[in-house]
This record gives structure tokens, C-alpha cells and sequence, in this order.
């Protein structure tokens, strides 16, 4: 079972760390109203998936902000995808690709993280293995956003913010994650200490 500790660590992007499969495209970063109709998008992509996969999906979540009711997002639909090994592509990569879910990046060094894209509905299905502290995180922050007004108009405020940066002076969409990390940051901070997760570690971590 993940740890508390492991739950709370913060992991600092790392570029280097990332091992593109399909080279990242250039493109706007474009945030929209909550769309009404994402819930039933995720349920379509998660049949696919798990005529795919059958019973190697271990768990499957809609997580991000398209999973928000009234939170504006990127019309992307995030998935979390828990398999038995993230790091044993042989067992679910061909299946997903022939199910229009293309692998296009590695995070070795963060808990072995794969990312599939697929176009049509747009969507991010992110892999893990079991017990993988940042797949509990996502559930935490969804869960919470979804019943915190406050917290989700500023992480809303928070994205349009870092997407109209990135339009005004320009740089690759990736860095539109770094800009609204702090707004994350902060929330999550309460996230944590609502669960009681943080007070027992939190000398060691410091401030997020």
C-alpha cells in the first residue's frame, strides 16, 4: 500500500527525465467552460480501453479537470490506468495502439509513467503501476475540487492565467503545467491536511 509520505512528496517536473516516444507538437494551449458532455466522452474512452485490455485493467479513473463538474479545463479527457507492471508495455501497448491510443512519452524515473494519446476523442490515458502514490494524488485533488467552489474557481482562474501567458510570450505547451503548479500546489496542501496526511512529515517536506 502507498505510504502517506509518498503521497505527499512533491516531485519537481524534470525534462530531462522524459522520454518522448513521438516528438511533442506545437500548439495553443486553449481552456474552455466545463463541457457537460466530457463525462459521457471518459465513458467511451474507458469502453475502449477495457475491451482492450479486459481484465488487465487493474483500475481505471477519469481524473484531471474535464472530471470536475464546472471547472474549465482543456478539452482533453485524462484516464488513469492502472496495470500490473507500467513498466511490461508488451502486455498492453499493441492493444492500445490498435485501439487508437498511441504511446508517445516515458517517465522513467517518475513512477514509471507512460502516456498514450488518442485524437478522436482527444484524450490523455496515463499508466501506472499499483499502488502508485500519483494516482492517489489525482483522486484526492478531483474529489476535493469537485466538493470546493473556492478552490476550483481559483485553479480555474489559475489555468486561464497560465494559458494566456503562453499565447502573450510564447514557449512550449509543456510549461503551461509549471505556470499554474503553484495554484496545485497550494491546494493540494489543504487537500492533505483535510486527510491527515501531512502533519506527521511535515518537517521534513517544508513549505510546498
Amino acid at each position: 500500500m502507498v505510504s502517506a509520505e509518498e503521497i505527499v512528496r512533491q516531485h519537481p517536473f524534470d525534462p530531462d527525465g522524459v522520454e518522448w516516444v513521438v516528438p511533442p507538437q506545437p500548439g495553443d494551449i486553449t481552456v474552455v467552460d466545463y463541457d457537460p458532455t466530457w463525462p459521457a466522452t471518459y465513458a467511451l474512452l474507458a469502453n475502449r480501453v477495457r475491451a482492450a485490455l479486459g481484465d488487465d485493467v487493474l483500475a481505471l479513473d477519469h481524473v484531471g479537470s474535464t472530471s470536475v463538474p464546472g471547472l474549465a479545463a482543456k478539452p482533453i479527457i485524462d484516464l488513469d490506468l492502472t496495470v500490473a507492471d507500467s513498466t511490461d508495455e508488451s502486455r498492453y501497448r499493441p492493444q492500445l495502439e490498435a485501439a487508437g491510443f498511441t504511446l508517445v512519452l516515458r517517465e522513467r524515473g517518475w513512477h514509471q509513467h507512460r502516456m498514450h494519446l488518442a485524437d478522436e476523442p482527444r484524450a490523455h490515458l496515463h499508466v501506472w503501476s499499483p499502488d502508485c502514490p500519483e494516482a492517489v494524488r489525482h483522486l484526492l485533488l478531483r474529489d476535493w475540487l469537485r466538493e470546493h467552489p473556492e478552490d476550483r474557481e481559483a485553479y480555474a482562474a489559475a489555468k486561464k492565467t497560465a494559458a494566456d501567458r503562453l499565447r502573450q510570450d510564447g514557449g512550449p505547451a509543456i510549461d503551461y503545467n509549471e505556470l499554474k503548479a503553484p495554484t496545485i500546489r497550494v491546494i493540494l496542501d489543504r487537500v492533505f491536511r483535510a486527510h491527515g496526511l501531512l502533519p506527521a512529515f511535515r518537517g521534513d517536506l517544508g513549505a510546498p
